[in-house]
């Protein structure tokens, strides 16, 4: 497939905006493998390849295992995730299909066991700018496999 628009060029402002969003994320305190499971299973909710093919690649550079990536939309069903991460994912994606979703109490309690006031607000703010990523990404046909990974650190 064929970019549409090149985003970062039509619109700089707004993409300095976004990445503003996205350095604030990265300031966060949250954990880089979370940050990275979450970010890619918004994305395969989502359908973006372009940000699959980035978040598999920069997880796997930070140490992310193969299997872990595999399993991710089976996580519920898999041994393999710490109950926070388990409570991310869970928020993750309550927030990413918010149209089909009540963002019960329950849910909330759950993530608030695992999240104090900052991190929770932190977390939601990344699972924002994946979401608003992956609709760059997909509505211009952002160009798939070019990502390189760096080093974490």
């Amino acid at each position: 497939m064929n970019t549409r628009i090149d985003y970062r060029k039509a619109a700089p402002d707004a993409y300095q905006a976004m990445r503003g969003l996205e350095a604030a994320v990265h300031r966060a305190r949250l954990e880089h493998a979370l940050l990275e499971l979450v970010k890619i299973r918004v994305s395969q909710i989502n359908g973006c390849a372009y940000c699959l093919d980035m978040h598999s690649k920069d997880a796997r550079a930070a140490g992310e295992t193969e299997q872990r990536l595999y399993l991710l939309p089976a996580w519920r069903e898999a041994p393999l995730y710490s109950a926070r991460e388990r409570a991310a994912l869970a928020w993750a994606e309550a927030v990413t299909q918010i149209s089909m979703n009540e963002l019960s109490d329950t849910l909330y309690a759950d993530v608030r066991a695992h999240f104090n006031d900052k991190e929770l607000v932190e977390l939601t703010l990344a699972i924002i700018a994946i979401n608003g990523w992956n609709r760059l990404a997909i509505a211009f046909r952002a160009d798939v496999g070019g990502h390189v990974a760096q080093p974490v650190g």
